[in-house]
């Protein structure tokens, strides 16, 4: 097919960043186009991807409005699991997972204190809140890309 001067292919402008600048943390590709919004019976659950390389492996990061746990979820995470795949294929890299995220044991949740009535969102400061048990994991050292 030729999409030619209709628009902006996500798709290889995402590869070529990768190629090209693999470091960057702007490899990204969204799903919704807005002027066509209104054509849908209901926006694309899938909003964006974000791809990232470390040490020549590529991970995708999807963020989803939305979820039809029956249906959709699992479409999306073998589509998007497919495109990382491809992906790395045509730019030489393999491909990776969270580690990370899957290493560490969850902690309770925080709990969060709103100290004054407030009516209007813009009044808020940062003296009305109060965060009660807030027990983090030690902080993941990352390089900073430029």
């Amino acid at each position: 097919s030729d999409y030619s001067n209709q628009g902006v292919d996500q798709l290889q402008k995402v590869i070529e960043m990768i190629r090209n600048n693999p470091d960057d943390r702007r490899i990204i590709m969204c799903a919704w186009n807005p002027k066509d919004i209104s054509l849908m019976a209901l926006p694309p659950c899938h909003a964006l991807c974000q791809f990232y390389v470390v040490n020549g492996e590529l991970s995708c990061q999807l963020y989803q409005r939305s979820g039809d746990m029956g249906l959709g979820v699992p479409f999306n995470i073998a589509s998007y699991s497919l495109l990382t795949y491809m992906i790395a294929h045509v730019t030489g890299l393999k491909v990776d997972i969270f580690l990370f995220q899957l290493q560490r044991e969850p902690r309770p949740l925080p709990k969060l204190r709103i100290l004054r009535k407030i009516e209007d969102i813009s009044d808020f400061k940062a003296e009305d809140f109060q965060i009660e048990d807030y027990n983090p994991h030690p902080p993941i050292k990352m390089e900073m890309a430029v």
